[in-house]
């Protein structure tokens, strides 16, 4: 079992709305008459539902039961519909060049670094090559860097809070270069905020296979 079984039903953790940065990637690839999109880490199923309501033929992968059955449970009242498969994101279980789009929010980032590097394998593996890749990472300048057990460098597991015994990559914009190399064209941007007294702060990637 995953401990995102017990965290994804949180009310927190299920919010209806779709993250802004999704949104706008959603918005230029209608424009790019795109028409088969991934969710990595789909959790509660925000994000399917949202992008099922535009008009895409949506699959959302995650490793946590409940999340599936979460995000399935929404898709049916809402008389929508997607592939929903239950797998690991470092080995994806699809031929490759299948999606058009693939989509990733508060997820990649709860893996070592060697673990992100194959899980962008295997986003590249999966994508056509013209395909738009959206991702957000963890920024070293967000408040929650450092704390917890370090394993790895810039790598923390939590000791505390809903997120207890979750792994945390921090990164800085030189490693996403690195990380994002074979890729066409690389956006980064840094996105922060002050959000109930505390400073958050990540990075916005987007990118061209």
């Amino acid at each position: 079992m995953s401990c995102w079984d017990q965290i994804l039903p949180r009310r927190e953790y299920s919010s209806e709305e779709p993250d802004e940065f999704v949104a706008s990637s959603i918005k230029s690839l209608k424009r790019r008459r795109v028409s088969k999109a991934l969710d990595l880490g789909c959790g509660a199923g925000r994000h399917l539902a949202y992008m099922a309501r535009q008009g895409f033929q949506v699959c959302g992968i995650d490793l946590s039961l409940t999340g599936i059955d979460m995000a399935r449970g929404k898709l049916r009242e809402q008389g929508l519909e997607a592939l929903l498969v239950k797998c690991d994101m470092k080995a994806l279980p699809f031929i490759n060049s299948l999606f058009d789009a693939v989509i990733c929010t508060r997820t990649i980032y709860h893996q070592t670094l060697e673990e992100i590097r194959e899980t962008i394998m295997e986003i590249r593996r999966v994508s056509t090559t013209k395909a738009l890749v959206a991702i957000d990472f963890l920024s070293k300048r967000t408040y929650s860097y450092g704390s917890g057990v370090e394993v790895e460098r810039n790598t923390f597991i939590e000791q505390e809070g809903p997120e207890k015994g979750v792994l945390h990559h921090f990164t800085d914009e030189k490693e996403l270069k690195e990380l994002f190399e074979a890729f066409r064209t690389v956006n980064i941007k840094l996105q922060e905020r002050e959000v109930n007294g505390k400073f958050r702060s990540r990075w916005i990637v987007t990118a061209m296979v």
